[in-house]
């Protein structure tokens, strides 16, 4: 079943983001090359794909997981977790629609 992952950033949380992101991207591609990611990406805090230092309020991943507390587990263990990026991370089930 597929998962949607919406994590909020903690304030002032770009530098931080920035030092893990190697190791963020490294798990999504994982999940990619697995054939179970759908889309991620993070939310720019401002009006533009280039925040620049505004940085980012959050992301959204999407993806296939066995289970919700498979989901919720591998979202705990995302080192934007550990660096102190995401102030609050929420995993709900997800049913894709578009497209098909």
């Amino acid at each position: 079943m597929l998962y949607a992952i919406i994590a909020t950033d903690v304030d002032d949380s770009l530098e931080n983001r920035l030092a893990a992101r190697p190791a963020h991207l490294a798990r999504l591609a994982a999940l990619q090359e697995a054939g179970r990611l759908v889309l991620a990406g993070p939310h720019p805090a401002v009006d533009s794909s280039d925040p620049g230092s505004a940085g980012f309020s959050g992301s959204l991943v999407v993806a296939e997981f066995a289970s919700l507390q498979a989901a919720q587990d591998w979202a705990k263990a995302d080192p934007y977790c550990a660096a102190g990026v995401y102030a609050a991370v929420q995993v709900k089930p997800f049913k894709q629609v578009f497209p098909k």
